[in-house]
Order: C-alpha cells, then sequence, then structure tokens
C-alpha cells in the first residue's frame, strides 16, 4: 500500500466545511491540491517547464478550467459521449484566473507555467469556480515554481439588503441583485468581475471588501499550508535586458522616441515608433561590438530596450506632467459620436465611435426556439438574451486569420452581456429572444465599454423596452512607488503600459458590471474610490451624448421584426397540441408559416411577421385547448347538411358541433337548407355537450340569415338526388360484396 505523504486542513467557510488535501493525487505536478467545498470537490494541479521558452516576449501561462459531466451525475451528449472543447462558462472561468494570478509572477520569468483545475463532484449547491483563484494559488504557493501568492478569491451576493459571501449556486441566479468575483491578497485586490441590477458605487465598493475580509482568511489558511508543506522555490532565468543595451539604445533614441510619444493619432505615432525602431536596428545591427554576443543574440534585448524606453516616457509624461499622449486631460474623454439605423432591414442597428475605437451593434429579434440551449454542470438551461463581441484583425490595422471565438472574445462578450442584461424587460412583458452582435470595426483602447454603448443604442432603436439606457468607460492608473494617477477612458498605449484596466458600466441609478485586471501587486480602497467616482462621471457624460442620439426606446419595433402573440393554455392540453410525435404543432406551423414555442407552464408564444398568420394559428391552438361551456358564442362554418340539422366546426376547425333544425330558427323550419348552405358562416352559441357530442344553436344569434324556402330549392333538390344516389351505391356495394363471398 502507499505510504502518502499526506499534509491535511478542514475548516468552517462561509458556512460550510473546507477540506484542503495534497500529498495523495497527482504527485509528478509540481504542485497539486485536491480541494473540497460541501460536497464540491475540484483537483487544482501547477506544472512548469524546466527551460525558459526561446525568444518569448511574454509569460507564457496557460489556465484550463475542466468541468467533468459525471462531477454533476451526467453523461456527455453528442455521438462520442466524452468531454470536448470547454463550456463558455469554464473559459470564463480560465480567464478569471489567469487575470488573477498572472501580475504575481517575477517579472521577465518565461518558463511555461500549466494550472489545470478540475471539477470532480458538483454538489449543485457550491459554484466550483468560487474554488479556482484559491486552489490555483495554493498549488502554485506550496510548489517550487516562483510565485508571489498567496491570493484567493470569494463570491459576493447582495440578498434580502445584505451582502452574502459565496451564496449558493441557485440564491445568485434568482434572487442576488449582485454576482461579484472578486480575488486579492492579504493586503490588496487584484481583481474583480462583477453584474449588479444598478447598484451605487459605494455598495459596490463595500460589496468588494466584504469579500475581501473573508479573501484573508484563505489567504492565511494558506500560509499556514506553505509552512508545513511548501517546497522550496527553484531559482530561474529571468529575461531581463542587459544594462548596456539599455544605455546605448536610451543615448541614442531617447529623444526621438520621447518626441512619438506626443504625436497625437495612433497609427501617425506608431509608424514613428516604427520608423524609430528601424533606424535603430540599422544603426546597431552594423556595429561591432565586442563586448556584447553578436547581433543575431542580441537583436530582440535592442528591441525590448526601445519598448522599455517607450513605457517610461509615457507613463513618466502622464505622472510628472499629467500629459497624455494625446493631449488629453486625465479626466478627458474621447470625441464621441452615436447613429443609429445605419443599416437597412436589421432589427436595430448603432455605431459608436469614441476616439479610434469603433463598435457596431445589431439586434435580432427571435422567438423560443432561438434561445440559447445551455448544457453544463449545473441543470440545463435556456437563454433568452446573449451578446456576440467579435474582434476582427483589421480593427487594429492588422492582417490576420478569423478563427473560432477567442478567450478574449468570450470575456469581453460576457461583460457587455451582464451590463445590457440587468437593464431588459422581463420575458412576461417582452417575450422575444435577443441577440446583439458588437462587431469592433476599429480599435484603441476599450472596444468592451463601446460594444455597451453600442448594444444599448441598437435595443433602444429596435424598440426593446429597456428599463434605462447604459454606457461603459475603461480607467486606468499608472503608479510608482506612493504616486500614482488615475485617468479616464483610457486608449489602447496607456492600457499595455498602464498598470489597471478598470471597466466600469451602468444607468444613471447605479452600476450594471463591473471589471478590473491590474498588472501590480495590488490596489487599495483609496484608489478604487476615486476610479469610481471618475467612472461615474464619466458615465453621465457618456449617457448625455447618447440622449442626444436616442433618448428612450421607440414605441414600436421595427417593420421587418417578428411579431410575437403571448398566451396561455392549460397544462394538460399541451400534449393535445403536440399531438404524437409533435404532427398536430408540426402541421399547424406548417399550415400557418409562423413559429411556435409552448413552455412547461403552458405560455404559449406565437412568432411571425405577419398579424393574420399569428391570428390564424392562435385560433388553432385554442380550438384545441379550450373547452366551450354553455353560453360561448362562436363563428363557424357549415360543414355538413342533414334533414334534421347541421354540423358547423368552430375554433378554427377543431372542434366540430350540431345544431339541430329545432334551434336554427326561431319559428319552425322545413328544412336546413332553407337557411344556409354548404361552406356558410354562421353565428352559433353552445349548449353544452349532449352523449359527449357539442350541441350548438343559431336561435335568436344575431347574425345569422333568413329562412327563404325557394331560395336553396336548387340546391335541395340536387341534395336529395345525391343521397339517393349515395343509398343506392351502398345498397348494389353490399351486394357485390355478397356475391363474391358466396361465389
Amino acid at each position: 500500500m502507499h505510504n502518502f505523504n499526506i499534509t491535511r486542513r478542514e475548516t468552517d467557510f462561509c458556512g460550510r466545511k473546507l477540506i484542503v488535501e495534497t500529498g495523495k493525487m497527482a504527485k509528478q505536478a509540481n504542485g497539486s491540491v485536491f480541494i473540497q467545498y460541501g460536497e464540491t470537490a475540484v483537483l487544482v494541479t501547477a506544472t512548469m517547464s524546466k527551460e525558459p521558452a526561446e525568444d518569448q516576449d511574454f509569460f507564457p501561462l496557460t489556465v484550463d478550467y475542466i468541468e467533468k459531466m459525471y462531477a454533476a451525475g451526467k453523461i456527455p451528449g453528442g455521438f462520442f459521449k466524452r468531454e470536448s472543447k470547454p463550456s463558455t462558462d469554464a473559459t470564463l472561468m480560465a480567464r478569471v484566473i489567469d487575470r488573477s494570478i498572472r501580475p504575481l509572477f517575477p517579472e521577465g520569468f518565461r518558463n511555461q507555467v500549466h494550472i489545470v483545475v478540475t471539477v470532480l463532484s458538483f454538489d449543485g449547491v457550491t459554484d466550483p469556480s468560487t474554488m479556482g483563484v484559491f486552489g490555483a494559488s495554493l498549488a502554485l504557493s506550496i510548489s517550487d515554481i516562483p510565485f508571489n501568492g498567496p491570493i484567493a478569491s470569494v463570491t459576493v451576493g447582495y440578498i434580502d439588503n445584505q451582502f452574502v459571501v459565496n451564496p449558493h449556486f441557485n440564491e445568485i441566479e434568482t434572487q442576488s441583485k449582485l454576482n461579484l468575483t472578486v480575488a486579492g491578497s492579504e493586503s490588496s485586490i487584484v481583481m474583480i468581475e462583477s453584474a449588479a441590477s444598478e447598484l451605487s458605487e459605494e455598495m459596490m465598493l463595500d460589496a468588494v471588501f466584504t469579500g475581501h475580509k473573508e479573501i484573508q482568511k484563505l489567504c492565511a489558511l494558506q500560509q499556514d499550508f506553505i509552512s508545513a508543506c511548501g517546497k522550496e522555490k527553484v531559482e530561474v532565468v529571468l529575461d531581463s535586458i542587459p544594462e548596456e543595451i539599455m544605455n546605448k539604445v536610451e543615448n541614442a533614441f531617447g529623444a526621438k522616441i520621447a518626441e512619438a510619444t506626443v504625436i497625437f493619432g495612433k497609427q501617425e505615432r506608431q509608424d514613428a515608433f516604427d520608423a524609430a525602431e528601424a533606424e535603430m536596428v540599422e544603426m546597431f545591427s552594423q556595429q561591432e561590438d565586442t563586448d556584447l554576443s553578436p547581433w543575431e543574440e542580441t537583436e530582440r534585448y535592442y528591441k525590448m530596450a526601445f519598448d522599455e524606453l517607450i513605457r517610461r516616457y509615457v507613463r513618466d509624461s502622464i505622472l510628472r506632467k499629467q500629459h497624455r499622449v494625446d493631449g488629453r486631460g486625465t479626466d478627458d474623454i474621447r470625441e464621441i459620436t452615436c447613429e443609429i439605423d445605419v443599416l437597412p432591414r436589421v432589427h436595430g442597428s448603432a455605431l459608436f465611435t469614441r476616439g479610434e475605437t469603433q463598435s457596431l451593434g445589431t439586434l435580432t429579434l427571435g422567438g423560443g426556439t432561438d434561445e440559447q440551449v445551455i448544457d453544463g454542470l449545473e441543470t440545463e438551461y435556456k437563454k433568452s438574451f446573449y451578446l456576440h463581441y467579435n474582434f476582427p484583425p483589421y480593427s487594429v490595422g492588422e492582417v490576420g486569420r478569423i478563427g473560432p471565438t477567442g478567450r478574449r472574445e468570450l470575456g469581453h462578450g460576457n461583460l457587455a452581456e451582464r451590463a445590457l442584461k440587468a437593464v431588459l424587460p422581463d420575458k412576461d412583458s417582452f417575450p422575444y429572444t435577443i441577440r446583439i452582435v458588437a462587431d469592433t470595426l476599429e480599435s484603441n483602447g476599450s472596444s468592451s465599454m463601446a460594444s455597451i454603448c453600442s448594444g444599448c443604442l441598437a435595443l433602444m432603436a429596435g424598440g426593446v423596452p429597456i428599463k434605462a439606457p447604459v454606457a461603459g468607460i475603461a480607467m486606468g492608473l499608472i503608479m510608482e512607488g506612493e504616486d500614482y494617477v488615475v485617468l479616464t477612458d483610457i486608449m489602447g498605449l496607456e492600457d499595455h503600459l498602464g498598470d489597471m484596466d478598470f471597466k466600469c458600466a451602468g444607468t444613471r441609478e447605479g452600476i450594471t458590471a463591473m471589471q478590473m485586471d491590474i498588472k501590480i501587486s495590488g490596489i487599495t480602497r483609496e484608489i478604487m474610490q476615486i476610479a469610481l467616482n471618475k467612472a461615474k462621471s464619466a458615465r453621465f457624460k457618456i449617457l448625455d451624448i447618447m440622449a442626444e442620439c436616442i433618448a428612450e426606446p421607440r414605441s414600436e419595433l421595427a417593420p421587418w421584426a417578428p411579431r410575437i402573440e403571448s398566451f396561455k393554455v392549460p397544462i394538460d392540453k399541451i400534449g393535445e397540441i403536440i399531438g404524437p410525435g409533435g404532427k398536430m404543432i408540426k402541421s399547424i406551423i406548417e399550415e400557418c408559416q409562423v413559429q411556435i414555442d409552448i413552455q412547461d407552464d403552458g405560455t404559449v408564444r406565437i412568432l411571425s411577421p405577419d398579424k393574420e398568420s399569428i391570428n390564424k394559428a392562435k385560433s388553432i391552438i385554442k380550438g384545441i385547448a379550450v373547452d366551450p361551456v354553455a353560453g360561448d358564442m362562436f363563428e363557424g362554418q357549415v360543414t355538413r347538411i342533414e334533414p334534421y340539422g347541421i354540423f358547423v366546426k368552430i375554433l378554427g376547425g377543431t372542434k366540430e358541433g350540431m345544431v339541430h333544425i329545432s334551434e336554427m330558427y326561431t319559428g319552425r323550419i322545413n328544412h336546413p337548407l332553407d337557411m344556409v348552405k354548404l361552406g356558410d358562416k354562421v353565428q352559433v352559441r353552445t349548449l353544452g355537450m349532449d352523449k359527449g357530442k357539442l350541441s350548438l344553436s343559431m336561435k335568436g344569434v344575431a347574425g345569422n340569415p333568413e329562412p327563404h324556402p325557394d331560395a336553396h330549392r336548387e340546391e335541395q333538390q340536387n341534395y336529395h338526388q345525391q343521397n339517393r344516389d349515395d343509398r343506392n351505391r351502398g345498397r348494389n356495394s353490399g351486394r357485390n360484396d355478397y356475391h363474391r363471398h358466396h361465389r
């Protein structure tokens, strides 16, 4: 039997038992931990390559979040019956972990690091994603991989007017006005991802630091665990610029770089940088330097030195002189232009341009069959609103390949979707499936916030009755020691060279979405407070500009948008409406040329651009679902005539009843043909059921014809002759059958 060297800790955390263990599973990884929280369990591993990646100018970190369907007692769908590519939620969670831990590795660290979070058990109550950052930090901290942790994350909800840390899975979805994931160290915040129902800046700040108090407990637990079983960190070679090269580049090209940083246009500024870099390469590649390695080995360091000088000059100019590269003040927003109805035929469209960032938002409305089915560890559910964000290479003036949706696109789309979801009408009042597509046409920073603005404008232009307009803004930070400055509406260069990307979206009433990433060890409450206050002021300015374009949603949908009629039928009639193998509902869809969606609660939604088609389908469905009661009035069509009365189909032809000749008129008539002929429309009143059959009456009902005995004399004669012919054919057929049988 194996002699496992197990280290284990147990504690109560936010109302559930938390178990942390190492030494039994995945021992060949540099670090691994098994974490059980409630009855949800994950295995987190951290591995590192032995050698740094060659010629790599960034830290090669990979995070995978893997959901095993057996964790929830489910078998994967599809032909192969095994897990394939990660779900959108799993990809988003991997991004959260990556964004939280990436700033905490040493500068110049180039060894490949791979974090794998595998969900092994899911109890349906405890969200396994709450353990992702905590597990990654702990696996790294007890390993020999260099890491400046520990950190942890929690989820914060706002339920019944109080903050709840790590609420149950279903509480976040159904009861909470806030879904905040916050990650931090013992002393500061390192990452935020949130959606909210128009909560104030003060409440969001309180929520962040309510979560931080619990994060400090998890950090203390990690410190205890590290002291018990942590490995000594390995010595790794950090990729740094030789001081001699740094000095040479600065002396020769520092002035040109400084001049280029104050050129206003993005492309013009980049052209100036490229020209100076090309001149630098030409100069130093032709010099013979006996003190340094050959040019082929040092070229990348010269280019790194060039980029480092850009970073220094841009940051110093902002921090010391309050001067931004495009000439704006620290609180200024770039010029904004809003347009709606830029595309014909679509259900709603808008173009939002802020500086050199531009987003085209388009709205498409659909029915229940257009809802997105989500099948993950939790119970399968449907989404009736989704936002798709696209970032083609041409948006930044580059040549590239457009392939499958990447993690960045999923993350930006999810943020914009969360921001707008808070203001959408409820499903009962607006029973549409809503799709927004945000195509980034130009990008120079904060395209996700532009997507929120273009998406909101498209919704209002398309007539979706949102509760309030939403706008978004991105804040930045330049920090050196104790000195810092918070920037409003950061551009791409400021994002790339700065220390924080803090995105905040909301209405005039409050915040609907918030996201923060940093490149330093963490930020304080004071910095967050300043950033939130500046973001609120900027958001209001953008909302003012948007209101000049369109102040509120249009009262009508676009002419080419589908219309939906929604009503309810008895639940026990759903099967009858659908029919065996869906035969009935398919026939209604085909006959009426509509889209029909039936919910389990009996809600029926009929979608079509044509009102008459909707009414026709509605009449048929109600005919199937509704049992007429005595006294109900209907219009019907005469489908059969007998001497004793007529048969009339009502409710779109789904039900047939008989009007006895005595119930056709207030006086006596000799034959039903004295009043009606086949195909006539008549008004009837239900009398009730007689031996399982529906009895109807025309007597005293307005809108019916008066008797005219001679008017239909020819029809009567033809009718009687047809009956005699039918009877004769029946008798002859019977005789022939008899003779054939006895022949």
